[in-house]
């Protein structure tokens, strides 16, 4: 007859085993179990992200549901911030992020291509398009059009852009109305403006002409497109372009005076980008943020509740890759989790953009 004690402990071990068996999620392979297990040993993961933690908060509290014991301890930043920090950490040996998470998708293409990311085959990928996945390390994970915000109070009929070239149009034909009234980012503060006005080069033929007349109506350069829509709001600016349509939607239900145009020659599409850190202090509890955030279940509160957009073709709803397909078709230009991102990240390159940008906005003055 085995001891009373030896029977007590391995009922122990057996239940704790059957817990975490019983959440490994469907499909997965069933030594997920051993990764969740380790998870909860450690007990919490770190993540950096450019997520308004409001958006988040319905995804960390949906994920510390599914896996009791393990907090969140979500940072919130700007993608420069998040770059900056990560590395001096890094170099420093000191904690840092389990997970990094940003909007600035070639700012970590160039953490994971510097050997920042964790190579981890998600069992996710699978249910991703081609183009969100970098060689395992990092991840697209939201579907975000690039949108025009207008003021519906101040705008109406044909001074309502409809494409980049009725921008231009506006900019030449009605720079009286629209002097000192268009804004964007600000390309050298923000990391995420200066990512989408190269790929505007990129699709718009008639690019330097655009950034001419963006200089003879006078830019209002920001560095968040929070304060363009306040502004826009407001009627100190009519519109403002390169605004991301996720942040737009929250505002306009809050907001009748914000208006949105997804432009109808090629609307850019932004997916912000996830790892798990290389040097992860909880690699475990990184993993299952990761795939969290990648599953059916993450991805439709993202489209649900934290309205990002998800980037899953099985994900229904209006804010969603399918659901966005209907309403932008072939025009939907989304922006590669790849290699070329890193292009306009080299110094020169990216110093010679800069500088061209500023010769030609002066020389639209």
């Amino acid at each position: 007859m085995r001891p009373l004690r030896s029977i007590i402990l391995g009922s122990a071990v057996a239940f704790a085993a059957f817990q975490a068996t019983a959440q490994v999620p469907a499909g997965y392979p069933a030594s997920y179990a051993e990764t969740i297990a380790a998870a909860k040993k450690e007990g919490k993961v770190v993540v950096y992200s450019t997520t308004d933690t409001a958006s988040a908060n319905p995804l960390i509290k949906d994920f510390e549901v599914l896996y009791p014991g393990i907090s969140v301890e979500y940072n919130d930043m700007n993608s420069t911030e998040i770059y900056n920090r990560f590395i001096s950490e890094r170099a420093a040996n000191a904690g840092s992020a389990d997970v990094l998470w940003s909007s600035s998708m070639d700012l970590q293409i160039k953490l994971a291509n510097d050997g920042g990311a964790m190579t981890y085959a998600s069992p996710e990928i699978a249910h991703l398009p081609k183009w969100a996945v970098w060689k395992n390390e990092a991840f697209g994970t939201t579907y975000e059009p690039i949108a025009f915000v207008y003021n519906k109070r101040l705008l109406a009929g044909d001074e309502i852009p409809q494409s980049h070239a009725d921008l231009l149009r506006l900019m030449t034909q009605k720079m009286d109305k629209f002097k000192g009234k268009v804004t964007t980012y600000d390309i050298e503060k923000s990391g995420v403006g200066f990512m989408l006005i190269t790929q505007d080069s990129k699709y718009n033929p008639a690019f330097w002409d655009f950034v001419k007349a963006l200089g003879a109506v006078g830019p209002r350069f920001q560095s968040s497109s929070g304060t363009m829509m306040e502004r826009i709001s407001s009627g100190e600016n009519l519109l403002g372009f390169n605004i991301f349509a996720s942040y737009a939607v929250l505002r306009a239900k809050k907001d009748p005076s914000i208006g949105i145009v997804l432009p109808k020659d090629y609307t850019l599409v932004m997916s912000r980008v996830m790892f798990a850190s290389k040097t992860a202090k909880n690699p475990n509890a990184a993993k299952l943020w990761v795939d969290y955030i990648l599953s059916k279940r993450g991805q439709t509160i993202v489209a649900s509740q934290a309205e990002l957009g998800s980037i899953r073709p099985d994900v229904e709803g209006e804010m969603t890759e399918a659901g966005l397909a209907k309403t932008l078709g072939d025009r939907a230009k989304p922006i590669p989790v790849s290699d070329e991102l890193l292009g306009y990240l080299d110094q020169t390159k990216r110093l010679e953009f800069i500088k061209r940008w500023q010769q030609v906005i002066k020389a639209g003055r």
